[in-house]
């Protein structure tokens, strides 16, 4: 009993100083606690002025509320709002005011509302992480402050009893990484298709702010666990500017779309918000890419996949809807016809023909409408993220599985922490 004792005495010491473990209904979660602090943290320094002789009346920007109404409501002059407004011009855009952003305003005694009282300073904050700092007084000046942002590196260890997110969110993983792993995953994994038992198990960064997580920083090793089988996922960049994660085997973890779907002659429109329409001339988004090509242009599917819709679909005419895996899906308009014997629930691969370039629906003449959604949102196929499909170089396998073998032992060293604390209890 001694020699198991002082064993688990042993481990526990070994990585205490790398984890600690929290329970959730839904899993685990041991995080490490080492910290690195991106940047020094200086209230007075950064904010380039002291706050403690000034007092601060904070708030919100309302709906309709712009940056001249905003400073005109803290007791700027129109006159002052506009030279202000004028000098700050290159730091910040006025333009870019965000409702519900939260803002400070300093002034100079103890009565804002006074004729004595000036506003001095005002911070509003861009996002959770940095601010734009006002010199409201001759001469106006303007700053960012970014505020102190630290990477701490985590554990998650989770078994879906219910559902991905149900049991992360429960184990008090952030969304965040949920996110990430079925961008990585979307591939090899149907997270439409989980089930009860299958287990994940990550090493990842996140980034920190104000206690707050702002990012999933790096996803560094994961091993996704299914019917017995397990499929680790290794972080490790080449320096190439191409994918960083990879299999066991030192393949991607992605696999590259075509370019385009097809040969055009030209782009005839692009991706946009604000797009006047050629046929009923109203400015109404366009979340696609138009492909002038001639009637009868075959068109491929950009990447292997499930047709899930081919039918008439009104102003797209006849429409083609594929599902390449959890994360991606693309839709092809205007179609003249569809490929012989194409139906939904059918398995297709890249490049191969789905139909032909047509004008049917709502369209001034033949050409191809490309869409695709990443995670239900569109995005602009022009700019979606296609990393290439090679595998790793030879020269860089031995630093691969060196890195991979030594996440593996971070792994196993947790677990074995996580094991001796239960039979600790037990004793």
């Amino acid at each position: 009993m001694r020699k198991i004792n002082m064993w688990i005495a042993a481990v526990l010491a070994a990585v205490f100083a790398f984890s600690t473990v929290s329970c959730g209904r839904g899993g685990k979660v041991e995080e490490e606690i080492v910290t690195e602090e991106v940047q020094e943290d200086s209230t007075e320094a950064g904010l380039g002025f002291s706050p403690d002789s000034l007092r601060v009346v904070d708030g919100k920007v309302k709906s309709g509320q712009f940056f001249s109404n905003l400073l005109g409501g803290l007791g700027m002059s129109q006159q002052d709002a506009y030279n202000l407004t004028m000098v700050c011009d290159s730091v910040f855009d006025v333009r870019t005011l965000r409702v519900g952003n939260a803002y400070h305003a300093y002034y100079s005694d103890a009565d804002s509302l006074s004729d004595d009282g000036k506003l001095q300073y005002l911070v509003y904050e861009r996002d959770r992480a940095s601010s734009v700092v006002f010199s409201c007084q001759p001469p106006y000046e303007a700053w960012v402050y970014e505020k102190p942002v630290t990477v701490e590196s985590r554990y998650a260890d989770v078994t879906i009893n219910s559902s991905l997110w149900n049991d992360m969110r429960d184990a008090g993983v952030s969304p965040l990484l949920i996110i990430s792993l079925s961008d990585i995953y979307a591939w090899t994994i149907d997270f439409f298709g989980l089930q009860k038992g299958d287990r994940f198990r990550v090493l990842y960064d996140e980034k920190m702010c104000d206690g707050e997580v702002l990012a999933v920083d790096t996803v560094r090793y994961a091993i996704f666990s299914h019917g017995g089988e397990e499929l680790p996922m290794i972080m490790f960049d080449q320096k190439d500017g191409g994918n960083i994660w990879w299999n066991e085997k030192g393949e991607s973890m992605r696999k590259a779309f075509l370019k385009a779907p097809l040969q055009y002659s030209r782009i005839s429109s692009g991706f946009s918000y604000a797009r006047r329409h050629p046929v009923t001339r109203k400015v109404q988004p366009h979340t696609g890419v138009d492909y002038a090509a001639p009637k009868g242009t075959p068109v491929m599917t950009i990447g292997d996949g499930v047709v899930t819709s081919v039918k008439y679909e009104g102003a797209g005419g006849n429409t083609v809807r594929i599902r390449h895996n959890s994360v991606y899906s693309t839709a092809y308009l205007h179609l003249s016809k569809y490929a012989k014997g194409l139906k939904a629930g059918q398995r297709v691969r890249q490049g191969e023909v789905i139909g032909y370039v047509g004008s049917t629906g709502r369209s001034t003449g033949p050409h191809l409408d490309f869409r695709v959604w990443k995670n239900g949102t569109p995005i602009n196929p022009l700019k979606m993220d296609s990393p290439p499909a090679e595998p790793l170089k030879e020269e860089n396998m031995p630093a691969f599985r060196n890195t991979a073998e030594g996440y593996r032992a971070q792994i196993d060293t947790i677990q074995a922490a996580k094991l001796a604390a239960e039979m600790f209890e037990m004793l």
